[in-house]
């Protein structure tokens, strides 16, 4: 962010606002994005350091033989280089995380001293609109989904305990605000984990899709779960939703099969620009019948109530770009973004455990049940 050279005041967001000091203001250290001023002074920092006379956007720093690029685009930047000097990262990799952040909204929902807990949500959890139940503060209950949202950029672990929750953001009762809080204590358990991309790391592309069929308690909408890794290093991934109901596991996996493709097709092309060169991308899923309704030209024509958007997936198939793979349930990546967390604890000390996760944490939680 760029400094300001003027006072700046902003009042609290509406539906955020603090619950102990909900009368009073902010006062910005630094030009955040939003303000007329924060455009200028972006621009004025980056300035200090390189420019190009040329592109406004672009900015050139050269030490010695070497030069650093700056690209930006109205709130996006990306560095590259020709010295690892400039762009300097560990030799190993780089360990993305957001521990300050973690312990700062514990702090500030006033969970700092809350007993750890070893999952973010109970697999006995079904959560529901709990009608008959009593009504919470809908300001701090918006704002505690809003913080953990913003931690999901990093923690894909929990973000199907996250949507789940936000679902209720318009009639949160004291159900909805107990699973949220369930999640807090898993952070004070697990404040610093977070997402490590490897040096080493091979380029190749794979993804991985799963669903949860009629996992909505409510409206009996099933759940994809979906991730992309380049190598080790988990790079994309989605928990959300399917827009209709399936009629059976096999459509809403096979929906969820699609949904990967359409990422993985974005990724490749994105990549190519790069000079990155792709063939038949492996899609792992642990529904045989999904992989069938691609394969099985016969059994793709009894599924003509399946919305024609999804049958893609049997064309890239065809056309060699995408390669459906079987991969068994245990070892399916993305269960984590359509079921809750699932940890064996009895008999075992909270040490331990935090071990065994913290180990596991290479680019995606991939916790042995």
């Amino acid at each position: 962010m760029g400094s300001r050279e003027e006072e700046v005041y902003v009042r609290q967001p509406p539906g955020f606002e603090s619950a102990r000091f909900p009368d009073r203001v902010y006062k910005l250290r630094k030009a955040l994005y939003g303000p007329k001023q924060a455009p200028r002074a972006w621009y004025a920092r980056l300035k200090s350091f390189c420019s190009s006379p040329v592109d406004k956007t672009l900015f050139l720093l050269s030490r010695g033989g070497d030069t650093l690029i700056v690209q930006i685009y109205v709130d996006d930047i990306i560095f590259g280089g020709s010295s690892h000097a400039l762009i300097k990262q560990g030799l190993e990799g780089t360990f993305v995380h957001q521990a300050k952040y973690t312990r700062d909204i514990l702090k500030k929902f006033e969970m700092g001293d809350s007993k750890p807990m070893t999952t973010p949500m109970s697999i006995n959890t079904a959560l529901d609109a709990d009608e008959d139940g009593e009504a919470v503060d809908q300001k701090e209950f918006r704002g505690m989904i809003g913080s953990l949202l913003y931690l999901t950029a990093t923690r894909p672990d929990i973000q199907f305990a996250v949507c789940l929750c936000a679902r209720y953001q318009a009639s949160s009762r004291t159900s909805h605000r107990q699973a949220v809080k369930r999640i807090f204590r898993y952070l004070k358990f697990t404040p610093e984990l977070g997402l490590w991309y490897s040096s080493s790391s091979s380029l190749s592309l794979r993804g991985f899709s799963d669903a949860d069929h009629a996992g909505c308690r409510i409206d009996r909408k099933s759940n994809s779960g979906t991730c992309q890794l380049l190598g080790t290093s988990l790079v994309s991934w989605s928990s959300r939703k399917q827009a209709s109901v399936s009629l059976s596991t096999t459509e809403a996996e096979y929906i969820a099969a699609a949904s990967c493709c359409s990422q993985l097709l974005w990724m490749k092309a994105t990549l190519s620009d790069f000079g990155l060169r792709f063939g038949n991308i492996p899609l792992l899923v642990d529904s045989t019948s999904a992989i069938s309704v691609a394969k099985n030209s016969v059994l793709h024509s009894r599924t003509k109530h399946i919305d024609v958007r999804f049958h893609f997936l049997r064309d890239h198939y065809e056309k060699g770009d995408m390669d459906l793979v079987h991969v068994a349930s245990e070892n399916q990546l993305a269960n984590i973004f359509t079921k809750p967390l699932v940890l064996q604890v009895e008999g075992v000390d909270n040490a331990l455990i935090k071990g065994e996760i913290e180990s596991q944490w290479t680019g995606l939680i991939a916790l042995l049940v």
